[in-house]
């Protein structure tokens, strides 16, 4: 029985959206490990921005930086 985390930031995620994840990640195991989908567990967490870090930093820093760098 697979179990599947995703883990995403807070920061409105449809429940289609949510939907769409849950089928892709189902399909691709069925695909890929030829598991069975009735017993595919897929969990979306939706962390707080404030709770997410990269690279030492908060999550919305490193977006900071990250853009700034694009220009």
């Amino acid at each position: 029985m697979p179990y599947v985390n995703i883990k995403i930031t807070r920061e409105g995620a449809t429940p289609a959206q949510k939907a769409e994840l849950i089928r892709g990640v189902t399909d691709l195991l069925v695909k890929v490990l030829n598991k069975n989908p009735a017993t595919t567990v897929v969990v979306i967490d939706e962390v707080a921005m404030e709770d997410w870090g990269i690279g030492g930093m908060p999550v919305t820093e490193y977006r900071k930086q990250a853009a700034a760098r694009k220009t």
